[in-house]
């Protein structure tokens, strides 16, 4: 399962998702991958059950890359409860995904392999999302 082993606080705001990513907009590493089109919190349970689907697809052929990493806390009161009384208590780890940003990235697999893997993935997720490919293989990066 995902999670920080450290974090300098337990508890955070929420902040806005306004705007483009800002940075990992394009593949680093593989040769496909998953870009999102929306922004969201992208839940660690979520990116465990991406991580999953693709393995089960790879059948341990090529590699897979998760770029994004849930270190934002959200916290939830118990139910029923009355107003006041703080802050809840840290509940789950997200990711905090805008548009452009790639999610994740497979390499080393044919086509049609890479193509199947990414649908069944980018079904896992609460957002649209599509298949990029690299621009150039090989040694060079752009």
């Amino acid at each position: 399962m995902l999670i920080p082993k450290r974090i300098k606080y337990r508890k955070q705001q929420r902040g806005r998702m306004k705007g483009a990513a800002k940075g990992g907009t394009e593949i680093s590493f593989g040769e496909w991958g998953l870009k999102a089109l929306e922004p969201h919190w992208i839940t660690n349970r979520q990116i465990e059950a991406v991580r999953i689907a693709l393995t089960r697809v790879l059948k341990r052929n090529g590699k897979i890359w998760i770029r994004i990493f849930p270190d934002k806390p959200i916290t939830s009161r118990p139910p029923e409860t009355r107003m006041g009384k703080g802050k809840g208590a840290p509940e789950k780890w997200v990711a905090v995904v805008k548009p452009g940003r790639v999610l994740v990235e497979i390499g080393g697999i044919p086509k049609k392999m890479a193509i199947t893997a990414l649908t069944l993935a980018s079904s896992k997720l609460p957002i649209k999302t599509h298949i990029v490919e690299r621009k150039t293989f090989g040694g060079e990066r752009s």
